[in-house]
């Protein structure tokens, strides 16, 4: 696809794949839809921001200024290392990448994502290769295709980026059987009714098959021209 004539900038399929805390298998949902869909041959990227007094270039303890260091991407290259750019390697992802800045410094992050994916070709047919990204911060500075939201009730915490994001989503992963809405819920999980009227949930716990409602709408994606710019 030749590059957009306004931005300068190819076009991209992205899904995002967010939630609203640590350890509630967005890593593994990410993995679940490149497993799902091994022809798309995804380039999967995770995006970690770090606090205060945390190095972006090894995700340390630092004595660097608040304006040294704040962002480094590294490119995956093996399977077994253990981060969980290489779970999206050992899932299928034709590359993969991790991203990591300070709290608060993604949109420095941004020009070093552009040239990482500046080195992806297209493609057969044209398209650019689809994205997968796990991130809630990134929404703020695009519209993805598709936003998937992880939830779990178990989890009392809840990220404020997260909370910014989920109107935004298009669909809610419940981490839980039945009944995500129930009194013994964290308060948070009594969401306003209009968001449950109109973001569609499936509840999938963490080991089973990327939900069929899930799998339409990653298809329908794949299906369509790129329409993100980076």
């Amino acid at each position: 696809m030749a590059p957009d004539e306004k931005s300068g900038s190819h076009r991209w399929r992205v899904i995002v794949v967010g939630g609203h805390t640590r350890s509630i298998g967005k890593t593994q949902l990410v993995c679940d839809v490149i497993a799902a869909f091994p022809e798309a041959n995804w380039v999967a990227g995770k995006i970690t921001q770090y606090g205060h007094g945390v190095c972006a270039q090894n995700g340390e303890n630092c004595d660097c200024a608040p304006s040294e260091h704040v962002c480094a991407l590294d490119w995956e290259t093996h399977s077994d290392t253990g981060r969980d750019s290489a779970r999206f390697l050992a899932a299928g992802a034709r590359r993969s990448f991790w991203l990591r800045t300070k709290q608060g410094f993604l949109a420095e992050g941004l020009p070093l994502l552009r040239t990482a994916l500046g080195q992806i070709g297209p493609d057969p047919n044209g398209e650019m290769i689809p994205l997968i990204l796990e991130s809630n911060s990134l929404l703020q500075f695009l519209k993805p295709s598709l936003y998937f939201a992880v939830l779990d009730p178990a989890k009392e915490d809840f990220k404020d980026s997260a909370r910014v994001a989920l109107d935004r989503a298009d669909a809610l992963i419940v981490r839980c059987s039945p009944d995500l809405f129930s009194a013994a819920s964290p308060a948070w999980t009594r969401l306003p009714s209009r968001l449950l009227r109109e973001k569609p949930s499936v509840s999938q716990l963490e080991g089973e098959p990327l939900p069929q409602p899930l799998r339409v709408l990653v298809g329908r994606v794949l299906e369509c021209p790129g329409t993100v710019a980076i």
